[in-house]
């Protein structure tokens, strides 16, 4: 078996401190937002603006990856989000702590972007899924401790949080200047690299278009919909204690985690359509069936079902996304709109669903979140396959999803 190259390893171990430390601020930043005597809404509101301007710099995030590469962008990303998060800590008003966490996103975006530019063009070709579950299961594993670390910490204050994490990000900015090295995965430098892949070239294959369906899923569902709505639905619609909304959050991990680590392998050994549907598949029936739990026990299976159903794609798309652009230029917008798919689906669905649910039910609002997944489900029945064992030497487009409108073919 390939090994695994050593600068994806230093890719890997950033990625579980960046997950930690995210962890480590999460109880701590509504309640210090709500130190400075603001309302609810405020409070929510700095968790928002994060987000938000993720999704906002991510165009130009994505340019600045092209011009400037991967590397330069993944570190100059890394020290913009330490120094907004050590600004956070000393933050004297409520706006100073808005507009700091704000920044935090602009960073956030570069380091993410070129995280995957990065691994994309660094993974060989045979092991993409590999690598993909291992990074999705390193962002998993830190955002489950982290928390677990962040409570612990804030007992101590409401600042210390940010000052541990931002000192974890310093870090790991050292680790990745020292240690990483862009070592082009030999098949990936000797493959054809006539091409600039951006947006609207990616556009025209079905494959991408499958993938962009199924990380606004992701987004939507797994990052959205599950943290801001499942712990209301157990408290308030099945009457359960927020305890039991922590125990819901921790079984779907679970469930994540089981599939995330066979995932990858088996998408380069069947192709990545074989594993995309069957979990979408599941992430349909259990979503829907979720908002119709009569009691506790059966929300508790259907979680560790749903976790399953997202193990099983989030590592695989991503793992499609190096097939479509592995051996090839990098273009950023294309990269950019991949990672604004997931940040628009984590943003809009839960006030979308929030608001379905406050209107006419918890049961209709977790149907809508399954009518997202079926959409995304539906365009990968139509996808090609992208795996290069699947397809022979590696990913090929048609004819016309190969070439943009000057007539110049990608494939």
């Amino acid at each position: 078996m390939r090994q695994i190259p050593r600068g994806i390893w230093v890719l890997l171990s950033a990625n579980v401190v960046i997950a930690l430390g995210y962890g480590f601020i999460a109880p701590a930043l509504p309640s210090f937002a709500r130190a400075f005597n603001v309302s609810f809404t405020a409070a929510t509101a700095v968790v928002s603006a994060f987000a938000i301007m993720r999704l906002l710099f991510a165009p130009a995030g994505g340019r600045l990856v092209s011009v400037f590469g991967e590397r330069r962008i993944y570190l100059t990303g890394l020290l913009i989000v330490a120094a907004s998060t050590l600004a956070c800590a000393f933050a004297q008003s409520y706006w100073q702590l808005l507009v700091f966490r704000g920044l935090g996103g602009i960073g956030s975006t570069m380091f993410s972007i070129s995280a995957m530019a990065l691994l994309i063009r660094m993974a060989p070709s045979d092991i993409r899924g590999r690598v993909s579950g291992l990074f999705s299961a390193g962002f998993l594993i830190g955002s489950i401790t982290g928390p677990l670390i962040g409570a612990a910490l804030v007992g101590f204050g409401l600042r210390v949080p940010f000052v541990v994490y931002a000192v974890a990000l310093l870090v790991a900015s050292a680790v990745v200047a020292t240690q990483l090295r862009e070592v082009i995965a030999p098949d990936q430098a000797e493959g054809p690299t006539a091409g600039l892949i951006g947006f609207r070239t990616a556009l025209r294959d079905s494959a991408y278009r499958a993938i962009l369906a199924s990380n606004f899923t992701q987004g939507w569902a797994s990052m959205g919909v599950r943290v801001a709505v499942v712990p209301l639905f157990i408290t308030e619609g099945l009457g359960a204690g927020a305890g039991m909304a922590g125990i819901v959050l921790a079984v779907y991990a679970a469930g994540n985690v089981l599939a995330i680590l066979v995932a990858g392998r088996l998408s380069d050994r069947f192709g990545r359509r074989p594993i995309m549907l069957p979990g979408l598949t599941i992430t349909v029936v259990a979503t829907i069936a979720l908002g119709f739990s009569p009691n506790v026990p059966v929300a508790l299976a259907l979680s560790v079902l749903a976790g399953v159903g997202s193990g099983l794609f989030a590592p695989t798309h991503q793992a499609a996304l190096a097939d479509v652009l592995g051996n090839r230029q990098q273009g950023g917008s294309a990269l950019a709109a991949f990672g604004m798919s997931s940040d628009l689906g984590a943003v809009t669905g839960p006030v979308i669903v929030g608001f379905v649910a406050d209107r006419v039910g918890f049961g209709p609002a977790f149907v809508l979140t399954g009518v997202v997944a079926s959409i995304a489900l539906v365009t990968w029945l139509f996808a090609r396959e992208t795996a290069p064992a699947i397809v022979g030497q590696g990913p090929t487009l048609t004819h016309d999803e190969a070439t943009d409108r000057d007539g110049t073919n990608y494939g």
